[in-house]
């Protein structure tokens, strides 16, 4: 029986409809894609069908109106297209020399395969012949060693997510032995089209006071250092935003390794959220003595999280009332995992957001993210180096 390849999924062939629309040659696709020229001829002509059919079944226009509408949407997708150009190119602008025009070639041949090449030249002004000379140009060592280095660094940007810029990059490649400049990272990334994350953090409210409670002294007054693990933990709750509603996460943090200790997730705000991810920590780490600080919020405040920070000889402080700066560090946690995880997938379900902060945080932030107060390395790596060797390492 022949073996026959199952069809192209509705997305990819809507993505090379728009390639050849925006000005993309169908010959040029089949050598850079899978499909055939002509595969792809007749995916623009039944596009192109199915328009029409949906314009007629609207409104009936007359031959000039239509041909004033498919000329617009030209333009509008012309637009479109030098905007996502502009938008991936980030801070590649043309500095009026040999080596400007050379840093905007390197980034027209990494994204050839999604922009046309012309469109890019006219975008960033540079000449289009000018770009096909350098293509057929012997590359110098200098430049090998760039791409090779760029390689690299698009390897270790997919690996975090898409979530590192220049700094944590610099501190992979140093991790791996790699000696490279900041500076010539940052530059190729750019070139790239790479970005980090960027915080931004939102305002919401998720604890609320109870004013009939007695709150726990502070005993922290916002000195966050610790000297060693399990002597100062701090506690907060953010939320988690989906198609299906809210879900809210509870965190416990070490001071002083950076390292979520314990967490839970519920679709509410009882205490008993809390309590879960006090109860995590305290399996986990069994400490001794430890203090464990958060806000005034009604779960923090309640008889029964009280009662088992007594059990477990937890000792609770919270700081002042509706100030982000007495719980600075889980907040930088939140607004960490906003940027990189939150702000970059839309999450349909409540499910598939259990999973991704489990990810995230088990996977990811725990083990592997690269924290600049650590110098640079995890939180798991961070504890198991100062307790192995507590001498300050490199």
């Amino acid at each position: 029986m022949p073996h026959t390849r199952p069809p192209y999924p509705a997305e990819f062939r809507r993505q090379i409809v728009e390639l050849v629309r925006a000005g993309r040659d169908p010959t040029d696709l089949a050598r850079e894609f899978e499909p055939s020229a002509q595969a792809i001829r007749n995916w623009v002509a039944q596009a192109d069908k199915t328009e029409e059919r949906r314009e007629a079944k609207t409104e009936t226009l007359t031959a000039a109106e239509r041909e004033e509408l498919i000329r617009l949407r030209r333009e509008v997708r012309q637009l479109r297209l030098e905007r996502d150009i502009l938008s991936k190119a980030g801070g590649l602008v043309r500095a009026g020399d040999r080596r400007g025009a050379v840093g905007i070639f390197r980034f027209m041949s990494a994204n050839r395969a999604t922009f046309p090449i012309a469109v890019m030249a006219r975008v960033l002004g540079v000449s289009e012949a000018g770009y096909h000379a350098w293509r057929q140009r012997e590359p110098s060592a200098h430049a090998q060693a760039d791409a090779a280095l760029l390689k690299r660094i698009r390897t270790i940007h997919a690996g975090s997510g898409e979530a590192y810029g220049a700094p944590r990059v610099h501190a992979e490649l140093a991790a791996e032995g790699s000696r490279h400049g900041r500076k010539r990272i940052a530059r190729l990334m750019r070139a790239g089209g790479l970005v980090g994350a960027s915080r931004r953090r939102r305002a919401v409210i998720t604890t609320r006071r109870d004013k009939k409670a007695r709150p726990a002294p502070d005993l922290v007054e916002r000195n966050f250092r610790a000297e060693g693990p399990n002597q100062l933990w701090v506690g907060d709750i953010t939320y988690v935003p989906t198609a299906a509603g809210f879900l809210y996460l509870a965190v416990v943090l070490d001071a002083w390794s950076r390292r979520i200790v314990g967490w839970a997730m519920a679709n509410h705000l009882r205490t008993e959220l809390v309590l879960d991810a006090l109860e995590m920590a305290i399996g986990q780490r069994k400490p001794s003595a430890v203090i464990h600080h958060s806000d005034q919020g009604s779960q923090y405040t309640a008889l029964a999280f009280g009662n088992r920070c007594r059990e477990a000889g937890v000792r609770p402080s919270m700081g002042s009332i509706g100030d982000a700066y007495d719980n600075a560090m889980a907040e930088s946690f939140f607004a960490t995992l906003e940027c990189e995880l939150l702000d970059r997938r839309r999450l349909a379900s409540q499910a598939q957001a259990r999973m991704a902060v489990f990810t995230f945080i088990e996977g990811f932030y725990n083990p592997v993210r690269r924290h600049s107060a650590l110098g640079y390395r995890s939180p798991i790596r961070y504890e198991k180096e100062m307790l192995t060797d507590p001498s300050p390492a490199s």
